[in-house]
């Protein structure tokens, strides 16, 4: 039987599996939760053929940090429409305005809040 309201799709990207399932078992009862390790995973599953509603991404990471991978996902015509939150350990006004002027639309802080995790998603997809 099809759902006629699917569970919108969120892509957790983080290189830390710790940080993943803190995420997932916040967003597992009202999304569906999809998880990459590392920025490339992360721009094969967004611009896959089913993409996600919303990107939760992490900036600290080896080989692509978020930066990088946020730039990428705004400059390609199929991924520019999704929409990225930074969460970060790092809760600078540097990283932010960075973070904002690559396309960002908010920040959530490690370690994160539940309440604030759903409040943001909600507000960004509504």
């Amino acid at each position: 039987m099809a759902e006629d309201n699917p569970k919108k799709v969120v892509l957790v990207v983080d290189d830390a599996p710790a940080n993943i399932q803190v995420l997932s078992a916040i967003l597992k009862q009202q999304y569906k939760v999809k998880a990459a390790t590392s920025g490339e995973k992360a721009l094969k599953i967004a611009s896959s053929d089913n993409p996600p509603d919303i990107i939760l991404l992490d900036i600290l990471m080896p080989e692509m940090d978020g930066f990088e991978v946020c730039r990428q996902l705004k400059a390609s015509g199929a991924t520019r429409a999704i929409p990225v939150v930074f969460v970060t350990g790092a809760d600078t006004a540097e990283d932010k305005e960075k973070g904002l002027a690559l396309g960002a639309v908010d920040f959530l802080t490690k370690p994160v809040d539940p309440d604030q995790v759903h409040t943001c998603i909600s507000q960004v997809l509504s």
